[in-house]
């Protein structure tokens, strides 16, 4: 299902094709700007002169050469961010496939069991509806069991409607056509995942998720910007050589020099857009990570909770599934009346449901954190480079 989802997305291979465009970026980059090269040749029209004059000139812009590194800098921290978004976009892509995996097969897993307690209490409702053609029953008795069958089909129609719903969603997913059919394994294996080994990653997982990883690249990106904003308040100088011949034959050689002078624009506003945009940055990838933090707390008490919630309804539910077997041998011995036995039918069913959606939630849970906590992505070396946002290299 993963290679699937990975080769077939429809989002994420349009998503790959920015890969290209930050490479050539970095391309870009790490292209100096083309000399200047100038030429005259005024023509002798009047006056004393012997000839034509000529002149020519060959210069170099300056100011690229001070911006050059830190631009390819921020060209290739670009890059890698662009890179580690996309990885982060897979790993959440994977992990809403994953989830409507377990929805799907959990909800065809209760979709059997109401199909059984329909079909049950629809022969009831046959065999009542039999007795009082024949005179051994009221329309009374026929009540409960109108109302039950009419609930229940209700409840597998709403289910099924939702199953509908979640296979779509699936294959817009794996970039399948909605009619198709993907055949899942009934069978959900999913690794576990410790809660002292969640909590132990906590500690490196701004070094484990993707998207941590692009913000802590993108904030280098954007103190190399900086710095080639601040770097750009060097004059914007051109030198060169120039040379050339009047029209009495003196000729000339020498350098040349062309700059500005930084009296109003000292580029302090690309400075300040710079500076802005690296705190923004920082403060995002703050947010983020403590959030992150927090979203794994929360989903590790969730599922505290729910496996203990688990635990306590597995007796009764062996309760109810006994009782329900007895009822079903009591009623087709004539020991136990109809209401009674649909009640019993009703809340074996309610159990069962109740099981299914603890264990659906728990498995839910499993992929979530999985996702969260990036369960199984390796750790990234970073370039020493590339800062904690607002602190230490790392």
């Amino acid at each position: 299902m993963d290679r699937l989802v990975l080769a077939n997305n429809p989002d994420l291979v349009a998503a790959r094709s920015q890969l290209g465009v930050s490479r050539a970026q970095v391309e870009l980059a790490g292209i100096l700007p083309n000399p200047q090269v100038s030429a005259s040749y005024p023509f002798l029209i009047s006056g004393p002169g012997l000839a034509d004059s000529y002149s020519a000139g060959l210069t170099q812009d300056i100011r690229s050469l001070v911006t050059y590194r830190a631009n390819v800098a921020s060209a290739q921290a670009d890059a890698e961010k662009v890179n580690a978004s996309l990885l982060w976009q897979e790993w959440q892509t994977l992990g809403q496939a994953r989830l409507l995996v377990v929805q799907i097969v959990e909800g065809e897993r209760l979709k059997q069991l109401i199909k059984q307690t329909r079909e049950a209490l629809v022969a009831k409702y046959e065999l009542t509806k039999k007795a009082i053609s024949e005179g051994n029953a009221t329309v009374a008795t026929l009540s409960p069991d109108l109302v039950a069958v009419g609930d229940i089909e209700k409840s597998e129609a709403d289910l099924e409607r939702q199953l509908t719903g979640w296979r779509h969603q699936l294959n817009a997913l794996v970039g399948l056509a909605p009619e198709i059919s993907l055949p899942l394994d009934r069978t959900i294996l999913l690794p576990a995942v410790s809660t002292s080994a969640v909590k132990a990653d906590l500690a490196t997982l701004a070094e484990r998720r993707p998207d941590l990883v692009a913000l802590r690249f993108g904030y280098a990106s954007s103190e190399a910007k900086l710095r080639a904003a601040v770097l750009s308040q060097f004059p914007n100088l051109s030198i060169g050589l120039t040379g050339g011949r009047d029209t009495s034959f003196v000729g000339t050689l020498g350098p040349q020099a062309n700059f500005e002078l930084p009296i109003f624009d000292r580029n302090q506003g690309n400075i300040a857009v710079a500076g802005a945009t690296r705190k923004q940055l920082a403060d995002e990838y703050s947010a983020r990570l403590t959030a992150a933090v927090g979203e794994v707390r929360s989903l590790l008490a969730e599922r505290t909770v729910v496996r203990r919630q688990l635990a306590a309804l597995q007796p009764r539910l062996g309760e109810a599934r006994s009782i329900a077997a007895s009822a079903k041998d009591a009623f087709a011995a004539g020991n136990l009346d109809e209401r009674s036995y649909v009640d019993i039918l009703t809340a074996r069913l309610s159990r069962e449901q109740e099981a299914i959606s603890l264990e659906q939630t728990t498995l839910e849970a499993e992929v979530g954190l999985a996702t969260v906590i990036g369960a199984g992505m390796p750790r990234v070396t970073l370039p020493a480079s590339v800062t904690v946002p607002g602190g230490t290299t790392g």
